[in-house]
Parts: C-alpha cells; sequence; structure tokens
C-alpha cells in the first residue's frame, strides 16, 4: 500500500499500517468494489481500518462505501448503549458524506447482512475493525465460512496491534509494559490523511431515515440516556481537549480520588471507538503537563487498556471464573464456605440496597452518570465478591451490572478489571483471609482514610435520579 504520509518515510508508514491488517480467510482479491464494515471503531478520522480500505481501493481503482448493522435484537438493558452509537453513527455519515464516501446502516445479525450487502453492491473485499471478544469473532467466522470474497481485520483499537504486541496471554502489566516499550515508538505517530473519494460509487444507495430507523429499533423518546455524556466523534475530541487542558495536570493524584472529576472521562469514547486512543496519546505527549501526570495516564492508556484486549484475545473464558489464575482459584475455592456477614441477591444490589452506602453511592453513579469511577469499581466488584454466596455468583453479578449500565460495559477493560477485583487476574497473592482468601482486600476504612466518602456521596446524590430502591425501575422506564 502506497501510504502518503507526512510524519514519517512512505516505506516505514507502509510496513506500519500492513502489520496491523491480516486476512481472515486467505482468499486473493480478483475483482470489485472496497467495502469497510464499521464496528468497533466507529468514527471517520484517524481510523486505520478505513484508511487501509481507501488505500485498497484507491491501488485497485475502484471505489469505497462504509456499512453498520444495527442488531435490533438488543433488550431494554442496552437502550442506553445502543442510543449511544446510533447518535455517533449520524456523525459518522456526515464525516463521510464529506469525503464523498457512501454510507449505508443495516439492520438484523451481522454476518448476514453484511453478506448480503456485499453481494448486491459487486464488493470485491471487505474490511474490518479488530476485536477480541467471543461475539464479534463468532460473526467472523460465520461471514468467513461463507463469503468467497477476502476479508481483511484491521486493528484500529490498540496503538500496538494486539497479535503484534504479544503472541500469547500476558501474566500482567509488568510483562507487557516491557514488551510495548520496545515497539510503541514505531508506532505513536501521526495518521495519514484521508483523502476526497473521487470514482463514484457504482450502486444507488437510499439516503439513511434516521427517525424510521430509530423507531424501528426501539429506541423511543423515552429510552434512557446518559446525560452526562453527548456522543460523536466531535464530542470526543472536544472531552479530550478539557482533558488535557483543564484536569492531565495532577491527574497521577486526583485520578483515584472519587468525586474530584479527575479521571479523563473517555472511557465511552474509547469503547466506542468515536476516539483513536492513539490520537489520545498524541494529544497528551504534545501538552506540557508535568511527566509523571503524563506517564500515569498513558500507562493505563497504552499497557492497562491493551492489556485487557490481550487478556480477551487469548482467553477465551474471560468472563468465567476458570480465566483467573490457578493460585486465585484455589484459594477462592478452599473459603467457597467461609460465612459472609451479608449476602446479597442480584436485585437488591442493582438497587443499591447494601448497608453500605459508599457502596451504594458507587451504584448509583453508574446507574444514573454511566459510569462509575475507576477506583470505586474495584471497591464495587469486591464487595460483590464478599457479600454473595461464591466467587462465581459475584462475577456474573458484577458482570452483568456493568455490562447494562455503563456506557464501556461489554469492554475488555471491564471483564479484566472485575476478573482483576474479584479474582486477582493481573495480580498476586495477597495475605489470606476470610471469603477473600488471598485475593487483594478493600474496606471501608481503607477508603475513608484514601478519600472523603461523604463528599463522593454527596457528589453522586447530585445527579438527577430516583432514590435507592427505585434505580432498575427507573433505568427500565
Amino acid at each position: 500500500m502506497q501510504i502518503k504520509s507526512s510524519a514519517r518515510d512512505v516505506e516505514t508508514t507502509i510496513v506500519i499500517l500492513d502489520s496491523r491488517i491480516r486476512n481472515l480467510n486467505n482468499v486473493p482479491y480478483t475483482a470489485g468494489e472496497v467495502l469497510y464494515w464499521m464496528s468497533r471503531d466507529q468514527r471517520v478520522q484517524d481510523n486505520w481500518a478505513l484508511i487501509a480500505a481507501q488505500e485498497f481501493a484507491s491501488e485497485h481503482g475502484v471505489s469505497l462505501c462504509v456499512s453498520y448493522v444495527l442488531d435490533n435484537h438488543h433488550s431494554a438493558a442496552q437502550d442506553r448503549q445502543m442510543r449511544f452509537i446510533f447518535e455517533g453513527l449520524r456523525e459518522v455519515e456526515q464525516g463521510l458524506l464529506a469525503l464523498g464516501i457512501p454510507f449505508a446502516v443495516l439492520r438484523g445479525d451481522p454476518e448476514t447482512q453484511t453478506e448480503n450487502f456485499a453481494r448486491l453492491n459487486d464488493i470485491g473485499v471487505i474490511f474490518t475493525d479488530f476485536s477480541p471478544l467471543r461475539t464479534s469473532r463468532s460473526i467472523k467466522e460465520k461471514l468467513v465460512a461463507t463469503c468467497e470474497i477476502p476479508i481483511y481485520e484491521v486493528d484500529a483499537h490498540n496503538i500496538i496491534p494486539c497479535w503484534i504486541a504479544s503472541p500469547k496471554q500476558e501474566v500482567g502489566a509488568y510483562t507487557l509494559r516491557s514488551k510495548i516499550a520496545k515497539l510503541e515508538f514505531r508506532y505513536l505517530d501521526e495518521f495519514p490523511a484521508l483523502a476526497h473519494q473521487e470514482k463514484s460509487w457504482t450502486k444507488t444507495l437510499e439516503p439513511i431515515d434516521w427517525d424510521r430507523l430509530r423507531s424501528e429499533i426501539g429506541l423511543t423518546q423515552a429510552s434512557h440516556k446518559a446525560r452526562w455524556f453527548a456522543s460523536g466523534e466531535s464530542h470526543a475530541h472536544a472531552a479530550l481537549a478539557d482533558f488535557a487542558s483543564c484536569r492531565l495536570h495532577g491527574y497521577s493524584v486526583t485520578r483515584n480520588i472519587p468525586g474530584q472529576h479527575g479521571q479523563s472521562e473517555l472511557s465511552p469514547y474509547l469503547h466506542f471507538g468515536q476516539i483513536a486512543p492513539q490520537r489520545v496519546a498524541l494529544a497528551v505527549l504534545n501538552t506540557n503537563a508535568p511527566a509523571p501526570d503524563k506517564d500515569s495516564f498513558l500507562d493505563e492508556l497504552i499497557v492497562r487498556r491493551e492489556l485487557a484486549d490481550n487478556f480477551c484475545h487469548y482467553n477465551a473464558n474471560y468472563d468465567a471464573l476458570t480465566a483467573a489464575p490457578m493460585w486465585a482459584q484455589q484459594s477462592l475455592a478452599e473459603h467457597a464456605g467461609d460465612v459472609r456477614d451479608f449476602v446479597y441477591t442480584r436485585e437488591e444490589f442493582e438497587n443499591a440496597l447494601t448497608h453500605d452506602p459508599l457502596w451504594n453511592a458507587a451504584q448509583r453513579e453508574m446507574v444514573f452518570r454511566g459510569k462509575m469511577h475507576g477506583y470505586m469499581r474495584m471497591y464495587w466488584a469486591k464487595k460483590i465478591l464478599e457479600w454473595t454466596e461464591n466467587a462465581e455468583s459475584a462475577l456474573e453479578i458484577a458482570i452483568f451490572l456493568n455490562d447494562k449500565y455503563s456506557l464501556d460495559g461489554c469492554d475488555p477493560n471491564g471483564y479484566s478489571n472485575i476478573l482483576w477485583s474479584v479474582a486477582g487476574l493481573h495480580d498476586r497473592p495477597w495475605f489470606e483471609r476470610p471469603v477473600y482468601g488471598k485475593i487483594r482486600y478493600m474496606n471501608y476504612n481503607g477508603c475513608k482514610r484514601k478519600f472523603d466518602i461523604d463528599a463522593y456521596i454527596r457528589y453522586v446524590d447530585s445527579f438527577e435520579g430516583e432514590p435507592a430502591g427505585q434505580i432498575a425501575m427507573a433505568f427500565e422506564s
């Protein structure tokens, strides 16, 4: 691919782009238009998958189209995430049209709709996004089994492609960090610019009727919306600018103080691919913030986030207790019969009806804001372990609640963080205690020494919403 880049020589840029791409079915390209089937990375700018698809189309003298499949089998629990996707896609359409690239939003099963669209529109090659999660991999496997044209997967979600960063599941951040340190100087560079598409699309696509589409997929005005996060690529970049200018200074200290608004607030945008992590890293590097603040943030953005992708990519059981290290599984099994001081049902957890006002505040923050403070998510998950009958139930409840209410739910970060909290993933054995075994322990008094608990609870109380006991009902109404 002959990518033009002002940031590095052409030969090096070709190598970097090609290392992000892999052919899923080893079928050679013969003829036909190019389709970029967008899924995990819902943006126009700074998108390696779109860049690769456009470069391929340019090389072969054909045109490019982009599609996205809205699966209308989502449940009420997914309305928040679906609304965020839907609103972001409207901005994607505008960005693509400004480049002369047509955009189609399809409905139904992604593999069926993508194959049908390819057949009806003389598509000769498909580019799509990389994801380590089972659902995405299963969809691609079904498409590969029936599709007779080449399918390329591009890792546009990680700064270093997942399969390049490491060929195996890493023990922890410290093992992946050393590998990333050797590679990131090659990948942390400016993106090549997208070109305006001069060759016209050969087929006719009907304009997207967004109002009708919203109605068809069941997104009514009553659908629950996280009002603290406006969806779309432009809002993602605005959030980055706000963080870099207002909260990056001091980040290494304030990021772990709940209620102080010290975090980046970028996780929903990163999850839905509305901003590239590489763009975020470049922006942070170009600030005059103190080195400890930059280093702290970049370690989370690159090492910790890409460690989560590594875990899910190389461990298919990423949401099960069997994915935990053996020492943790054994220790939890040894303490499975320990007496719990409190045992709550999933419904009681969901409605923030525990005896602990700090835990209840964390649950309410996630429900009403669509995001829980990162430090509180550790405490939140560990207390679910402490207050359920066994570790398997704790893991199931924590994942259910996180995936239902968090805008960045159903994400490798969520699965790895919950496994870290409940079952010692990427951690080491600690001092043994009841229920937890050798899993790292957190308690109310420890939080009290670290930050102002009452201030955090007042912060959560400031959000508009229903009182405890009405949360699930309010969310689904």
